[in-house]
């Protein structure tokens, strides 16, 4: 197995998490918020969504989806075009609401299909590329890729969490 294919493995299973969490949930679900200062299910999604989005996009040298395809315009959210999420405040994190899971993994599927197409096109060579030389040492693409991954899967985790509260508090 090549560096790209368990990538490509990995993006994959974020996109099945992404599914799995919103499926189902209504806008009041996705909204909803363990406490003031906590993270919605929503908001998750979008930021983890963004951030690969915003990432890949700037170390292939693509156009961001949110962008490009008028996501931005979809979510209505009243935030700066280029904002990913980080370091919101509790009012901003409000601020991410959506009518129905469909817009979340809508914005996911086509980040991903944005993903996948620049990894498969991806050598073993170009891992090694600086895409960031604003850290030391300067960040590689394949540093990059797994920060992403990383990043990812920890706030599908948290909305998954996020989303067991909720279902045991109905309960």
């Amino acid at each position: 197995m090549h560096a790209k294919d368990v990538l490509i493995d990995g993006f994959n299973r974020i996109q099945e998490e992404v599914r799995a969490v919103v499926e189902g949930l209504g806008p009041d679900e996705l909204g909803a918020r363990p406490s003031d200062d906590a993270n919605s299910i929503a908001w998750l999604v979008w930021h983890l969504t963004r951030v690969q989005d915003d990432h890949l996009a700037d170390a292939f040298d693509l156009d961001q989806v949110w962008l490009a395809q008028d996501w931005e315009k979809r979510f209505g959210l009243g935030l700066p075009r280029h904002d990913t999420g980080y370091g919101h405040t509790p009012a901003k994190v409000a601020k991410v609401r959506v009518d129905s899971g469909d817009l979340l993994t809508g914005y996911y599927d086509a980040v991903h299909e944005q993903t996948l197409k620049a990894l498969r096109g991806l050598s073993a060579a170009e891992l090694e590329r600086v895409v960031d030389e604003r850290w030391d040492p300067p960040v590689t693409l394949g540093v990059r890729l797994v920060s992403v991954l990383s990043d990812d899967l920890q706030h599908v985790g948290q909305a998954a969490y996020v989303r067991g509260l909720l279902q045991s508090a109905a309960a």
